[in-house]
């Protein structure tokens, strides 16, 4: 009986399943007419005709003439499966030469948002998706901002103490970094290569390094929304549900001076009313 699971293995690599059929029955290594082939097989035998054909093309197989009939044997399948290897390869190769292809030709026709003349009245996205997606158009807007950059966070879902690169950078250059965390506890993260939940000392080290990177920074207990505030012109806020599925949460981008300045505003007073760390360690 022939193996199911090797004729799955054969079909996932490329063949059809009655190639994997009379693959494996040449696998006896005699030479076989196509009668006993379609024998070992269990398939009409005018249905196999092409197939060694193909394989006898592909070198996969010898075809041996005798005064009767044809004969094939299959040749050792190291060299078959170092010719499957090298197609893969070659075929890899030509796939990733087309991608950055097109990848330049690509690039070489987008033009940034940054460097588009935009006299459109539209002041309002809405961003649905996965969150690296999402992500990318925070960061986006991250890198336009010059001055400064105020947010109010609920830490959630996997956190790294790795620090940023463009708010770094952003620092660097002048820009003001004001940031409110809440103290929820509600998220995990990597500590000695494994993830953990996080504790409260474990939000302090991540606080400590935000702060050592030039972010001011304060803590509290509000029930406060995850926004950030760029030049006091956008507002990037994070629609968080726990009850709508991860690629149907959504985020809100609102460009408009005022609306800025009213959560400006807002964040100001949590400001006030939020602790240092300090602070916070003290309580604890």
């Amino acid at each position: 009986m022939q193996n199911k699971e090797l004729i799955e293995n054969l079909k996932n690599l490329g063949f059809k399943e009655y190639e994997a059929r009379v693959f494996i029955a040449l696998l006896k290594g005699k030479p076989m007419s196509a009668t006993e082939i379609a024998t070992e097989c269990k398939l009409i035998r005018n249905s196999i005709y092409d197939t060694l054909k193909s394989f006898v093309e592909k070198a996969y197989c010898n075809e041996i003439e005798t005064n009767t009939v044809l004969q094939y044997q299959i040749v050792d399948p190291d060299i078959i499966f170092d010719k499957i290897e090298k197609e893969y390869s070659d075929s890899f190769k030509a796939k990733m030469y087309l991608l950055k292809d097109t990848q330049g030709k690509i690039k070489s026709l987008y033009i940034a948002p940054e460097d588009v003349d935009n006299d459109s009245d539209i002041n309002i996205e809405l961003i649905r998706g996965f969150n690296r997606h999402r992500m990318a158009k925070y960061v986006e807007i991250f890198r336009q901002a010059k001055n400064e950059v105020c947010g109010m966070f609920r830490l959630k879902g996997i956190v790294t103490e790795e620090i940023d690169e463009i708010s770094k950078k952003f620092v660097k250059n002048g820009g003001k970094l004001r940031s409110i965390y809440s103290t929820n506890l509600d998220f995990r993260i990597l500590k000695d290569g494994k993830l953990k939940q996080a504790d409260k000392n474990d939000l302090i080290r991540l606080c400590e390094s935000f702060i050592k990177s030039g972010e001011e920074l304060r803590l509290t207990k509000a029930n406060i929304p995850n926004i950030a505030i760029f030049d006091k012109k956008t507002v990037f806020t994070n629609l968080r549900d726990k009850n709508i599925p991860k690629h149907r949460q959504a985020d809100i981008i609102v460009k408009n001076p005022d609306y800025a300045e009213q959560m400006t505003e807002l964040f100001q007073f949590h400001w006030d009313n939020s602790i240092t760390l300090e602070e916070y360690k003290k309580k604890l």
